[in-house]
């Protein structure tokens, strides 16, 4: 009974978090159930309201992401390090994994809140920075807002401008952000051109988190 729960729980965050991609979040919750292939009876079961779910679908996606995140950079000593290589992973995202994307732009404000998601651990990673010396940063979470905002109008340029090379684009803005932070000009292009983990794996493992 459990695990048809949680099946049932997941079919209805699946199907939303595909309508929150194509920016449909005035569907009824009768085509959300149907597109979950779950009865009407059983989104209440889980949830009280279609707005509670998209929440959850945003929260769960941001989480998963954010987890995968940590665990390709858990290896890394240097915070700046971390700082870039999650960066650098979120813009090429953008492109390997559209749905998710979509669903960071459709939801700006929840990408750059300092207390959930990704965004928790980009203010966390700032802060770590901060205290090793290695980015001169006044304020971390006036920090976050730039970062965030960076990632959110890089992502839109993205899929505005499918001919430009995202890996290079995510790259340069990292290393703008590295200097502005603090670190030299070499420094900050060394780091925004280190080697990344296999993006395919990064992708199979986001894969088996959903």
């Amino acid at each position: 009974m459990e695990r048809r729960k949680a099946r049932t729980r997941a079919a209805l965050i699946d199907a939303a978090t595909a309508f929150i991609a194509a920016g449909r979040t005035n569907v009824p919750i009768l085509e959300i159930t149907q597109a979950a292939d779950v009865g009407m009876g059983s989104f209440y079961n889980h949830f009280e309201t279609k707005e509670q779910l998209y929440q959850a679908a945003i929260e769960h996606g941001l989480d998963a992401y954010g987890d995968l995140l940590d665990t390709l950079t858990a290896d890394l000593p240097d915070p700046a390090h971390v700082f870039a290589q999650s960066f650098r992973l979120t813009g090429r995202l953008h492109r390997r994994q559209p749905e998710l994307s979509k669903v960071l732009l459709n939801n700006g404000l929840a990408l750059a809140a300092p207390d959930k998601g990704i965004a928790s651990r980009a203010l966390r990673d700032i802060e770590a920075a901060v205290r090793a010396d290695r980015f001169s940063v006044r304020d971390p979470e006036l920090a976050l807002v730039i970062v965030a905002g960076a990632q959110l109008c890089l992502g839109q340029l993205l899929h505005d401008h499918p001919e430009r090379d995202e890996a290079e684009a995510t790259d340069q803005v990292v290393e703008d952000l590295l200097r502005m932070f603090g670190l030299s000009a070499s420094e900050a292009h060394q780091i925004s051109r280190l080697p990344l983990p296999n993006l395919a794996a990064a992708d199979s493992r986001q894969d088996s988190t959903d």
